[in-house]
């Protein structure tokens, strides 16, 4: 489980034959690695709350949705507040969505509150309140791609899935490509390695994908991997081809101050700390530059997570 993954642009043709997805001889089918790693992570994984037995299906989803783009870190409060007050789908979809992005605090891309609040629905309408584990049907639920299925089935119901997150990309490309990081998108060479590298047994396919998550987590990070300490470095071929420096596009850092992103946390702040709707002065009063203002505040609504009244007030979503 990762801060899920970053918003890229969508792969191209190109991308999807580059020679940075490609496996290195003779590791491409994994054995080598799965003992060493799902070793390691038996005795290193950190105690996490969606990893205990208690935390069920459900605990697993609501940490797959909160932990895209967001450090464990800033999720841990955040997490065991919601499960306190939504154990089950059924206790979310009872509450107006704008409820959830109340509750969201400032995890940050609140588009994820309503997205979980939609797939909670979902799961108590369709499936009655329990969440479903065949990969399509929660593959078809309101705001899940193909990680988030891929995850819930994997790391709550033992499943065999090939789980690709930003951590899970990082380990690959270096131990298997030989590449310091793997393409900015994810691409179609990638997934088919992965799928390659998943281990048959299905219980040993599920502690696998954990492992290599939680390895990229904590050793193979992105600026500061810990090789020394890595249960594989003996067979990594980025360490084999001498550590080599990344020789792709730029990699993308993502800017906050001054951005849209940062004036649509500001006026959401507002919302969520209010009790009652706020009129248009409040909001004015958290950002000077009016052109910014409004198209922040006309993005959420666009977003559905804020809700425009009469008279120039606004609330978060009731419906």
């Amino acid at each position: 489980m990762t801060s899920t993954p970053v918003t890229t642009a969508a792969p191209t043709a190109a991308a999807d034959t580059a020679p940075a997805a490609a496996p290195a001889a003779g590791t491409a089918d994994g054995t080598a690695l799965h003992a060493p790693v799902t070793a390691w992570f038996d005795e290193h994984a950190r105690d996490l709350p969606w990893r205990r037995p208690e935390a069920g299906a459900w605990g697993v989803m609501v940490s797959e949705f909160m932990l895209q783009q967001t450090p464990v870190s800033r999720v841990l409060p955040v997490y065991e507040q919601w499960l306190a007050r939504w154990p089950r789908p059924a206790d979310l979809a009872a509450e107006a969505p704008g409820e959830a992005v109340r509750a969201w605090g400032r995890l940050g891309y609140p588009r994820r509150a309503l997205r979980l609040h939609a797939a909670a629905s979902a799961i108590q309408e369709r499936h009655g309140g329990d969440v479903p584990r065949e990969h399509g049907q929660l593959l078809a639920l309101p705001g899940v791609g193909e990680y988030t299925a891929a995850a819930v089935a994997s790391f709550a119901y033992g499943q065999r899935h090939a789980v690709l997150d930003t951590n899970v990309r990082r380990v690959f490309a270096r131990a298997v490509a030989g590449r310091q990081y793997p393409p900015n998108a994810t691409t179609a060479a990638e997934r088919k390695l992965a799928r390659q590298l998943l281990p048959e047994d299905e219980k040993l396919a599920a502690r696998w994908a954990a492992a290599t998550m939680e390895l990229g987590a904590l050793l193979c990070t992105a600026r500061t991997p810990e090789c020394g300490r890595c249960p594989i470095a003996a067979q990594c071929a980025w360490r084999q081809a001498g550590s080599p420096a990344h020789d792709g596009p730029p990699r993308r850092t993502q800017a906050y101050a001054g951005t849209d992103r940062q004036v649509r946390g500001k006026l959401l702040a507002v919302l969520r700390e209010a009790v009652s709707p706020v009129p248009q002065v409040a909001l004015d009063a958290v950002w000077d530059e009016p052109v910014q203002r409004a198209r922040a505040l006309d993005g959420l609504v666009s977003d559905g997570l804020v809700e425009p009244l009469g008279g120039g007030r606004y609330r978060l979503p009731l419906t």
